[in-house]
């Protein structure tokens, strides 16, 4: 039986290519804002900044 709880699935996007490279949870309650990290993305091949998009199920 799944957790029913307030973490849910996002997908982080590059902001320069567009593509998403990482999926994450990430706590709805706690962390109001959108999410943006700075990661690795492996299409520009270099560090850039990650925005939040929401995850399908």
């Amino acid at each position: 039986m799944a957790k029913k709880g307030s973490r849910i699935l996002i997908g982080l996007v590059c902001e320069v290519c567009k593509s998403q490279n990482y999926v994450v949870e990430k706590n709805k309650i706690n962390t109001t804002t959108g999410l943006k990290l700075k990661k690795y993305c492996r299409k520009c091949k270099k560090h850039t900044q990650h925005k939040e998009v929401k995850k399908l199920d």
